[in-house]
C-alpha cells in the first residue's frame, strides 16, 4: 500500500471532513444536524493515512511525480 494522496489533497480532505462532522454535530448555524455528516470520518482517515482505496481502483494519484 503506497501513498496516493498528495499534500494539497490531504489538506482539502481534512477541511471537508471537519465540515461534515461539524454538520453532524450541529455546529453549523442555520443548518440542521444530520447523521449523514459522519461520512466526514472517511476523508479525514484517508488524509491521515495518505492512501485512498478509490484512487487505487481508478489508478489515480494526487502525489507529485516521482523522479
Amino acid at each position: 500500500m503506497s501513498t496516493n494522496v498528495g499534500t494539497i489533497d490531504r489538506v482539502l480532505r481534512i477541511i471537508v471532513g471537519a465540515a461534515l462532522i461539524a454538520w453532524a454535530l450541529g455546529y453549523l448555524p442555520g443548518i440542521a444536524p444530520s447523521p449523514w455528516g459522519w461520512i466526514g470520518v472517511v476523508p479525514i482517515l484517508t488524509a491521515l493515512v495518505g492512501y485512498c482505496p478509490a484512487y487505487s481502483i481508478l489508478g489515480i494519484s494526487s502525489c507529485g511525480r516521482r523522479a
